[in-house]
C-alpha cells in the first residue's frame, strides 16, 4: 500500500484534494414546458394595472438621459460560454404580456435602457453590461473607477467600451462601495495586482470589506450560488414566459471572479479626501443593505453617490439567495443622515438602476426608502410584541398609500413580505416560540406522514388540483409541495406544481420571486442542473486573499463525523510567499497556526497558484506530477487521507425535491 502510495504521489495527493468539483443532477424530472397565463393569474395582473398610474414617465427620460452609446454582440468567457447577451431583451417593449405582472415590466423596460450614459460633466455611466453600474469619474490624470462589475470578462468589455467612446485614459484609482460580489469581483479585468501595486493605485473600501467579501463568496459560496440561480435566473430562457429583470438591472454574469486588495480603508463614519485631485466625502454605511459599505459626495459636482442603499427598487432585507440578514432601523437612519448631507446635491446616481436629477426629487427619493425601511421595521416590531409569528405578520403588513404608489420604492427585488420575515428575524431569530417548532421532523418524512394522514399523495394531489382551478396556488403549491417530498416519483403531482410556480411567477411584482418560482417550475420538470455554477472562477479571487482567510475556508469543508478520532497534522509551506502553517485536525474541527510542527506527520511545499488549483479543482497532471514545486515529506499516505476528509460539493444539491 505504501509503495502504490508513494508511486501515485501528488496525482493521487491533487485528487483527494479536489473538493469543489462539479457534479451532475440526480432527478430527471418529468419534462414538459412553461404553461399560459391562467385566469386567476390575468385577473391579478389586470388589478394591478389599474391600482398603479402607469402615464408617470419622468422615469423613463432619466432612465434614457445622456445615453452616448448602447452596447451590441456578446460577452464571453475564455471557453467562448456566453456570459451576457446584450441583445437578449430586446422583447422587454409595449405593453405587459399576460405572462408577466404590468409592474414589473414597467421596471424592466426601464432596466433595459443599457449603454454608457452622461451623469453630468466628469460622470459616467456604464448600465446593462452586468448586474451592476459601472460609474466612470474623470480625475486630474485618469479615470476613477466605482465598482467593477461581478466578473473579469464583464468589467474588461464594459471598460473598454467606454473608452472608446469616452478616449484612452488610464485608471486612476478603484472605489468599491461594498463587499457584494457584483461590485467588485471584475476588478482584475480593469487593473491586475501588480500593475496597482507597481503604479501605487488607490483602491478604496469601506471597513470591513476583504472580511466580508471572503465570507459571502467563498465561505458559503457553493450554497449561495446555487441558491443565487433562483435569484437571478441563471438558467431561465429570457423571454415574457422567463426572465425578464432581476429588479436591479438585468442579468449577473456569472464569469471569473476575482478581487483585489484595498490600499485604503474607510474607517470613520465620514472621511474626505482628495482622490485623483477630486474631492470625495465618503459616509460609512454598514449592517445595513451590505456588512460593509459607504456612500459618497462629490462636492464639486453637487453630487451623490448612493452606492445600494438607494436603488429604483425596495431593497431586501434577507436576499433569498441567503446573506447576513440586515438592520432596517439603521438602514433607515442612514437615509435620514443622507438628507443632510446631500442637501446641496443636484444628481444622484447609484449602483444599479437610473439616476434622478433635482434637490426636491432626490430629496422626495431618500424620504420615500427611508420611510418604508422605517414603516416595515417598526410595524413588525409592533405585531412582534402583540404576539405575532413571522407568516402571520407577513400577510399582515401593508405599506401607506403614499408609500405604495411611489415608483422608486416598489418591490421589485425587495419584497415587503419577505423583508417582514428578515425584521422578525433580525431580533427574534428562526424560532417562532412555539414549541411544535422546537424541533419538528425533517420535511420528506414530515411529508410522508401527512400523505399517510391526508389518505395518499392521489388525495393530496386532487385536493391541490381543485385549489389551483380556484386559483388557490399558495394553497395549491403547499399541499403539492409535500407530495413531492414524501413521494417524489408521483408524476402528476410534480407537473401540477411546476404549473402552480408558473402561475406564481406570472403574477409576481419581484423580480427575483418570479426567477425563483420560474426556475423551481424549470427544475420540477427538467431536474437538478447537471453542473454547478462554476467555482474555478473564482481563482483568481482565491489568490488574492491573506492565506489565514482561504484555510478558515477550508476548514468548513472538513466532514466531521468522518474526521472523527483522527489526529493528522501536517505542515503547510508556500515556496513563493515564505508563509509556513500547521494544519491540524483535533476533535473533529481543522485548525491552522503560523508557524513548523516538529511532530507532523508530513510537509507539504509548493507554491500557492497550484494550492489554489488544487483546492478549486482546476490542478491537472502537470501542475502536481511534474511540477517542481511541489514536495512532500513525511507520510504521503497520511496526506491523502487527510485530503479525503474535505468534503467536495458539487452546487447542484436539489431545492425543490428532496435529496
Amino acid at each position: 500500500m505504501k509503495r502504490i502510495a508513494k508511486r501515485i504521489g501528488p496525482a493521487a495527493l491533487c485528487l483527494a484534494a479536489i473538493f469543489l468539483l462539479t457534479g451532475c443532477g440526480k432527478d430527471s424530472g418529468v419534462g414538459g414546458v412553461a404553461g399560459d397565463a391562467g385566469e386567476a393569474a390575468i385577473a391579478a395582473n389586470q388589478t394591478m394595472a389599474q391600482k398603479l398610474d402607469f402615464s408617470q414617465d419622468q422615469d423613463f427620460q432619466d432612465a434614457q438621459r445622456g445615453l452616448i452609446s448602447k452596447p451590441q454582440g456578446q460577452i464571453r468567457a475564455a471557453d467562448e460560454t456566453v456570459l451576457v447577451d446584450l441583445g437578449a431583451f430586446h422583447f422587454v417593449e409595449g405593453e405587459a404580456p399576460p405572462t408577466a405582472n404590468p409592474s414589473l415590466w414597467r421596471h424592466a423596460k426601464l432596466n433595459a435602457r443599457i449603454g454608457l450614459f452622461k451623469v453630468v460633466d466628469g460622470i459616467y455611466q456604464l448600465r446593462g453590461f452586468d448586474l451592476a453600474n459601472m460609474t466612470l469619474i474623470e480625475g486630474k490624470t485618469g479615470w476613477i473607477v466605482v465598482d467593477t462589475l461581478t466578473c473579469r470578462e464583464s468589467a474588461a468589455f464594459a471598460f473598454a467600451f467606454a473608452q472608446k467612446h469616452l478616449g484612452e485614459k488610464p485608471v486612476s484609482a478603484i472605489i468599491i462601495t461594498h463587499s457584494h460580489v457584483d461590485h467588485f469581483g471584475g476588478a482584475l479585468g480593469i487593473v491586475s495586482p501588480q500593475e496597482a501595486a507597481s503604479r501605487k493605485l488607490q483602491v478604496i473600501a469601506p471597513q470591513g470589506f476583504l472580511e466580508e467579501a471572503i465570507s459571502e463568496n467563498l465561505m458559503v459560496g457553493t450554497a449561495m450560488a446555487r441558491r443565487s440561480s433562483y435569484q437571478f435566473g441563471k438558467d431561465l430562457e429570457r423571454s415574457a414566459k422567463g426572465m425578464v429583470d432581476t429588479g436591479l438591472g438585468k442579468a449577473t454574469a456569472y464569469g471569473s471572479i476575482g478581487i483585489i486588495r484595498p490600499t485604503v480603508i474607510i474607517d470613520q463614519p465620514v472621511r474626505e479626501m482628495l482622490v485623483d485631485g477630486l474631492r470625495f466625502v465618503f459616509y460609512n454605511t454598514p449592517g445595513a443593505e451590505a456588512p460593509a459599505e459607504m456612500t459618497f459626495v462629490i462636492p464639486e459636482k453637487k453630487a451623490f453617490c448612493g452606492a445600494e442603499i438607494l436603488s429604483q427598487t425596495m431593497h431586501n432585507l434577507l436576499p433569498v439567495r441567503g446573506a447576513k440578514v440586515r438592520n432596517a432601523l439603521l438602514w433607515a437612519q442612514y437615509l435620514d443622515d443622507a438628507l443632510a448631507y446631500t442637501a446641496d446635491c443636484e444628481v444622484y446616481f447609484g449602483q444599479h438602476n437610473w439616476p434622478i436629477w433635482g434637490r426636491d426629487r432626490i430629496k422626495e427619493f431618500i424620504t420615500m426608502h427611508r420611510d418604508v425601511y422605517r414603516y416595515t421595521h417598526d410595524q413588525t416590531v409592533r405585531l412582534i410584541n402583540a404576539g405575532f409569528t413571522p407568516r402571520e405578520i407577513a400577510d399582515a403588513i401593508q405599506l401607506p398609500k403614499d408609500l405604495e404608489s411611489y415608483w422608486g420604492a416598489r418591490g421589485y427585488y425587495g419584497d415587503l413580505r419577505h423583508n417582514v420575515k428578515a425584521v422578525y428575524q433580525f431580533y427574534m431569530g428562526f424560532y417562532d416560540g412555539n414549541p411544535a417548532n422546537l424541533n419538528p421532523l425533517p420535511p420528506r418524512e414530515s411529508a410522508r406522514r401527512y400523505l399517510e394522514l391526508i389518505g395518499g399523495a392521489d388525495k393530496a394531489t386532487d385536493a391541490a388540483e381543485a385549489a389551483f382551478e380556484k386559483g388557490e396556488y399558495r394553497w395549491a403549491a403547499e399541499l403539492l409541495n409535500r407530495v413531492v417530498f414524501g413521494k417524489p416519483d408521483h408524476t402528476k403531482a410534480r407537473k401540477l406544481l411546476s404549473r402552480t410556480y408558473d402561475q406564481m411567477a406570472y403574477m409576481s411584482e419581484s423580480a427575483i420571486w418570479r426567477n425563483s418560482y420560474l426556475t423551481a417550475a424549470q427544475e420540477l420538470r427538467d431536474g437538478p442542473p447537471r453542473k454547478g455554477v462554476d467555482r474555478s472562477g473564482a481563482i483568481d479571487m482565491m489568490e488574492n486573499i491573506p492565506a489565514e482567510r482561504f484555510l478558515e475556508v477550508m476548514a468548513c469543508s472538513l466532514n466531521g463525523p468522518a474526521a472523527e478520532g483522527k489526529n493528522y497534522k501536517f505542515n503547510l509551506v508556500f515556496s513563493d510567499t515564505g508563509e509556513t502553517f500547521v494544519l491540524w485536525i483535533e476533535h473533529a474541527v481543522l485548525h491552522h497556526r503560523k508557524g513548523k510542527a516538529q511532530d507532523a506527520q508530513a510537509t507539504l511545499t509548493l507554491n500557492r497558484p497550484i494550492w489554489i488549483k488544487m483546492m478549486a479543482g482546476t490542478a491537472g497532471i502537470k501542475d502536481t506530477l511534474l511540477s517542481d514545486d511541489l514536495k512532500i515529506s513525511g507520510s504521503r499516505i497520511d496526506l491523502i487521507r487527510f485530503f479525503a476528509l474535505l468534503d467536495k460539493p458539487s452546487g447542484t444539491f436539489p431545492i425543490v425535491t428532496p435529496r
